[in-house]
């Protein structure tokens, strides 16, 4: 259970096999929004978002009709001061967000539709879902959440403060991609080998089949390429993936002026100008 003590919205976890358990509780009568959490046939990520008017009742419904997930994330309110034209609007703008953010594979299709909202009310309904996309997002859920890139060398004092695009060009690849605040975004359109080498873990390999078999990445020949924009944690990762092998990618990931990625690291840390206090 979570919740913000200066907020009126309160978000439970319920694994699957303890929804018996969140059905006995007074919150699952209420009308909410639910999201499903669980893994699409290839492996990707996935949800099923949705509202009701009594969210007990709808989960067992999807416990009997739903395989894929296993976790839902309910969210209601601590004043159960919400109505169905509330959880409404809100399904069609956390169906619209989580599109927008491409995280995770949706369920959804095009079952909500924006609903007559009056003004006010729907500036209530924004307000409580920003309040449920931190919550997701703490829970380790954020699938309202857009990837956000950042500047790792801080403000350039040049005027140009766009962030950077880091070039990989290891054993004849091709990869662009941008530092965020969760890892390393690689670009659509990056090529990579198609061939791993026995260098690379077993986990790697696993995770470099996964996205083809998820459509981020297609074989060309001997190119491995990205056809979406893919997270990775780590820039090792990033490369490791991209060459189909071991490297370090803090040093072989670099600026288009051959600055590494861990010399942008060391250069924001070292960094005790007033704007990047």
């Amino acid at each position: 259970m979570a919740e913000i003590t200066t907020r009126t919205v309160r978000v439970f976890e319920v694994p699957r096999p303890l929804l018996r358990d969140f059905r006995e509780m007074p919150e699952s009568k209420q009308v909410g929004v639910y999201f499903l959490f669980g893994s699409s046939p290839s492996g990707r990520p996935s949800c099923y978002i949705g509202q009701s008017g009594n969210i007990g009742d709808r989960l067992k419904q999807h416990s009997d009709k739903k395989d894929f997930w296993d976790h839902a994330l309910v969210a209601v309110s601590l004043t159960n001061a919400w109505t169905n034209t509330h959880t409404g609007y809100m399904e069609w703008q956390a169906i619209r967000r989580a599109t927008e953010a491409g995280r995770y594979e949706l369920h959804n299709a095009n079952d909500a539709s924006n609903p007559h909202t009056p003004a006010p009310l729907e500036s209530d309904c924004r307000e409580y879902l920003e309040t449920i996309s931190v919550l997701l997002t703490t829970l380790g859920y954020p699938i309202l959440e857009p990837v956000r890139e950042i500047r790792l060398a801080g403000p350039s004092g040049g005027g140009n403060d766009a962030v950077e695009t880091l070039i990989f060009r290891e054993g004849g690849t091709e990869a662009r991609a941008r530092p965020t605040t969760e890892g390393l975004l690689v670009l659509a359109g990056s090529a990579g080998k198609a061939v791993a080498r026995p260098s690379l873990p077993a986990s790697l390999l696993r995770r470099r089949l996964d996205l083809v078999e998820q459509g981020v990445v297609d074989i060309r020949g001997d190119d491995y390429v990205f056809v979406k924009d893919q997270l990775f944690s780590s820039p090792s990762t990033a490369g490791a993936v991209v060459l189909g092998g071991s490297i370090n990618g803090r040093i072989t990931w670099k600026t288009a002026t051959g600055r590494t990625f861990q010399q942008l690291e060391d250069e924001a840390l070292n960094d005790d100008s007033p704007e990047s206090a």
